[in-house]
């Protein structure tokens, strides 16, 4: 039986400090993994530059003319992570056995890699890396990461935990994925989707060696809606029932000032109105808000436009 051919994508942006780093890791791994014979020599690691403002295209196009197993793809401007992963996933597709992805800041594991390659030969067609703990992250980041987890399980979301987009999938996965055509990418809810037999391999996470975090809290937050809005309705129904609640609660106000009313008192109730009024409106603003969010993604959708445009691939 042939060794399978595996390519590794890593999208990139804005990772001049990083790279040289990444290289040299990843070029070690995959000649340990070559000569154990668990992948063939035609195997590569590809580099996705995400429009990328520094020179990290420059470094990627250096590494592939030095040497042949390391390609480029160059997207021609920046689509975020998840699309910068996406394009290189498609690209490689019908090139390779497995792919792996990862990010560029080599806080993944590599070594968990073998044990990846072992479960993918047990009959696993993805394999998703897990982190073991987060003992290592501040409390904020540790709560807030592992409660976006179980938000999303809440909202009806099929994730696997603590997973990030540290993965292993197999060509015929590839080939699956290519049929999802849906431009907000959310590729974590995408993946449990596809189905087939899948595993978990756990792993320790590292910190970042050089350069800086592209995901701050911020973008991170972003990301967590993303990934809510793309793939469950339940906010529309909680805003629903929300509705539902306050409209009782209102007509059952009504029906005690009617009551006082009749009764002869005095209601001074300015307190009480003004709550009322910015309590409303505050909620017919998120209602209104979380609609919208909605409609905006139809918007995005029903346009179809491109999710990555290739400028150019270095694969020769």
């Amino acid at each position: 039986m042939k060794d399978n051919i595996l390519y590794i994508v890593i999208p990139c942006y804005n990772e001049e400090e990083m790279l040289p780093i990444t290289y040299k890791a990843l070029k070690s791994k995959m000649e340990s993994l070559i000569k154990s014979k668990k992948i063939s020599k035609e195997s590569k690691v590809v580099f996705v530059n995400d429009g990328s403002k520094d020179k990290t295209w420059e470094i990627i196009t250096n590494l592939h003319k030095k040497d042949k197993m390391i390609n480029g793809i160059n997207l021609s401007r920046n689509k975020g992570h998840q699309n910068a992963l996406l394009a290189g996933l498609l690209t490689v597709k019908n090139e390779c056995d497995i792919a792996i992805s990862m990010d560029a800041d080599l806080q993944d594991d590599i070594n968990a890699i073998d044990k990846f390659i072992d479960e993918y030969k047990h009959g696993s067609e993805i394999v998703y890396g897990v982190r073991s703990s987060r003992k290592k992250d501040f409390w904020f980041k540790r709560v807030t990461a592992e409660g976006f987890y179980k938000f999303m399980k809440l909202m009806g979301v099929d994730i696997i935990f603590n997973h990030a987009d540290y993965r292993l999938m197999s060509n015929r996965v590839l080939n699956d994925l290519a049929g999802f055509k849906e431009v907000n990418l959310f590729l974590r809810g995408i993946f449990p989707l596809i189905g087939y037999r899948n595993s978990i391999v756990e792993y320790e996470r590292h910190e970042r060696v050089a350069g800086k975090s592209k995901y701050p809290l911020k973008k991170m937050l972003s990301f967590a809606f993303e990934g809510i809005t793309s793939f469950s309705i339940k906010p529309l129904s909680l805003v629903l029932n929300l509705g539902l609640i306050i409209m009782i609660i209102s007509i059952l106000v009504m029906i005690y000032c009617l009551i006082v009313k009749l009764l002869g008192y005095t209601v001074a109730g300015w307190t009480f109105i003004t709550i009322s009024i910015w309590f409303l409106g505050g909620l017919q603003m998120l209602a209104l808000g979380i609609v919208g969010k909605y409609v905006g993604k139809i918007y995005s959708e029903v346009k179809a436009r491109p999710r990555f445009i290739v400028q150019e691939y270095l694969n020769k």
